[in-house]
């Protein structure tokens, strides 16, 4: 059963680069996309537009930081209170090398803080590699979902 990964990312460049990475990693894994924190919980919760969706948690969720309406680490603050949901991998993918947000993150319980390179072959390695790992090689904890495509 392959389990989607929930990407979590408000910037359009970084946001293909994430694609391409994970693409050229040749993972089958779907991809689902939120824009920002809000919608990530919605998501998450089965709330909103996302209230049919099957039931479980993706494989690992990807979060930027810095997103609009909730922030990254209010998301994992979230995730990390909330029952079903507490096992569920995240990993900050960000931009930012400041000491606060690092720190404030494994505080909140983050499984992994990636800095994002700023090299385009090294954003795809590092890309390619984070996907590998937490889509393919870790074993996901139980009530992962595996992502059916709804009707429209």
């Amino acid at each position: 059963m392959l389990k989607p990964i929930l990407l979590v990312e408000d910037n359009p460049n970084d946001l293909e680069l994430t694609l391409i990475a994970l693409s050229k990693s040749q993972l089958a894994n779907q991809v689902i996309i939120v824009r920002d924190g809000a919608e990530a919980l919605d998501y998450l919760h089965r709330r909103g537009e996302y209230a049919s969706r099957p039931a479980g948690n993706p494989a690992v969720v990807l979060l930027d930081l810095k997103l609009p309406k909730v922030d990254g680490l209010e998301v994992l603050r979230e995730v990390r209170s909330t029952d079903g949901l507490k096992p569920l991998p995240v990993v900050m993918l960000t931009s930012s090398k400041e000491e606060q947000d690092l720190v404030r993150s494994y505080e909140l319980g983050v499984n992994a803080y990636v800095v994002k390179p700023v090299d385009f072959t090294e954003f795809v390695r590092a890309i390619a590699d984070l996907g590998i790992f937490w889509a393919v090689l870790n074993e996901p904890p139980p009530g992962s979902q595996r992502y059916v495509k709804p009707n429209r």
